[in-house]
């Protein structure tokens, strides 16, 4: 057999056998690696290489050594989820980098992290001001993690006393002009009220790309240049009351924290002063 049919052959058979070993040691090879499994993964690549490129009379035994590596990640993957002191010797445990708003250097210098890196770290979290963050975290990853402090969190229903009702996934019924029956049958609905949906639309099911119903039942497409139904311009005396509506949320929520008297004293003439200005517009804009 001449050489480059049997190093073409190799090659499929080690490309087949290393997808079969990705499989068996799981996603998170791919995604998230420990320590060990980086290892693992930079020796099985070496060993496909030479499976695949070796010409000697020996290099069947490269399986054998792919057999024991498997062997071994899926025996150490094993005992990682049986006992969290194998799986801190393997994975390796995260590190406290910022406690209390104080930044810990020596856990710094222990992850041999330099304060430009923790910096730029901090800045793809979207976190620019040290003094912001009160909780951050190396985890075994080697992503960083942040909490900042109360004052410096977005505002969320929560936090405003909202009690919002349950979103749910929007289902993708439609895709590339085929209806898909489970998606659609998962929604509660069935192909004749698609179809009723899309003639409302004047769209044939060919055209549609992608096609989803969301949680209140209603039928957005996208048909690759553009998507219907077209958003309706929301009324502007309705945008002033939405607007307005989240910036008294958001001060009198801001007066809640405040940590002195004088400063909820100001948020409050701040309130009073929206709500008379909004009392005066809409006064106004009465036909």
């Amino acid at each position: 057999m001449p050489n480059w049919i049997e190093v073409a052959l190799r090659t499929l058979s080690a490309v087949t056998v290393l997808f079969i070993i990705t499989k068996i040691l799981g996603k998170r090879q791919i995604s998230q690696l420990s320590l060990f499994e980086y290892i693992t993964g930079i020796t099985l690549g070496n060993l496909v290489g030479y499976i695949s490129l070796d010409l000697d009379s020996t290099w069947y035994l490269g399986f054998v050594a792919l057999t024991v590596w498997v062997l071994v990640s899926v025996g150490a993957e094993f005992f990682t989820m049986k006992s969290k002191r194998f799986r801190d010797i393997v994975d390796g445990k995260s590190t406290v980098l910022m406690e209390n708003g104080a930044l810990l250097a020596d856990n710094l210098r222990k992850e041999k992290l330099t304060i430009d890196e923790f910096l730029e770290q901090l800045r793809k979290k979207d976190v620019y001001r040290v003094a912001d963050v009160e909780f951050a975290i190396m985890e075994q990853s080697g992503e960083i993690n942040v909490m900042l402090k109360k004052e410096h969190q977005p505002l969320t229903a929560d936090a405003l006393g909202y009690r919002l009702t349950k979103e749910e996934e929007p289902k993708t019924v439609i895709i590339d002009g085929h209806i898909m029956p489970e998606t659609l049958r998962e929604a509660g609905y069935n192909e004749g009220w698609l179809h009723k949906q899309l003639r409302n639309l004047h769209l044939p099911l060919k055209h549609v790309f992608i096609g989803q119903v969301d949680s209140k039942g209603e039928l957005t497409v996208q048909t690759g240049d553009k998507a219907l139904p077209k958003s309706a311009l929301p009324n502007p005396n309705a945008q002033i009351s939405d607007l307005v509506a989240q910036l008294q949320d958001e001060l009198t929520m801001r007066k809640k924290l405040a940590l002195s008297d004088k400063d909820q004293l100001e948020y409050q003439e701040a309130l009073d002063t929206l709500q008379n200005a909004m009392s005066s517009y809409q006064a106004t804009s009465k036909p």
